[in-house]
């Protein structure tokens, strides 16, 4: 046991720092100044992601939000491997939200309770005043989402937030489309 949990800490710490960094602009972006926890929980569709290793081969990925009892967020990832029909993976975490962010900025876990460092930052950086669209990244580059309400998102809403993203410092070119379910 005494080899097993620092060979654990190491895979987590390689893992970590393995995802590339698309940001190289070392001062943290600003996120949208308040969000309304409420009206952002639900399901929202991943339209667009940097390549990264727990969603490889995903295909109508979805996450759901949901508010808890003890001011945290339920968070629940769903993804098809390579098909939409194909075999449906679901991640279940929670997320706490950072004191003093006005709900824009949360600390976001998949792993275990006790599990150390396994928190991911998970930013709102651009909101739809409608809460039908965000953009949402981490403040290193390493991550970025472009989020709908719809499994396709408006061609000028997507043109908006990803210049969103460059006017944040992100670069866009490695952006990744995901497929969705059309829309009937």
């Amino acid at each position: 046991m005494r080899i097993a949990v620092p060979a654990i800490a190491a895979l987590l710490l390689a893992a970590c720092t393995s995802q590339p960094d698309y940001r190289e602009d070392a001062a943290a972006p600003p996120t949208v100044p308040s969000v309304d926890l409420t009206r952002y929980a639900g399901l929202w569709y991943e339209i667009a992601r940097y390549p990264n290793r727990f969603e490889r081969d995903c295909t109508g990925v979805t996450a759901e939000y949901g508010l808890k009892d003890d001011g945290t967020v339920s968070v629940t990832n769903t993804c098809f491997k390579d098909t939409l029909d194909g075999e449906k993976k679901v991640a279940e975490g929670r997320a706490r939200i950072v004191e003093g962010s006005g709900n824009s900025q949360l600390k976001v876990k998949f792993a275990p309770s006790w599990v150390p460092f396994a928190e991911g930052d998970y930013w709102i950086l651009a909101l739809e005043p409608d809460y039908s669209a965000s953009l949402v990244g981490s403040p290193d580059g390493k991550y970025l989402w472009i989020l709908s309400r719809t499994p396709q998102l408006d061609p000028a809403t997507l043109d908006d937030l990803k210049q969103r993203a460059e006017d944040l410092g992100y670069d866009t070119a490695p952006l990744e489309m995901t497929r969705q379910p059309q829309q009937g």
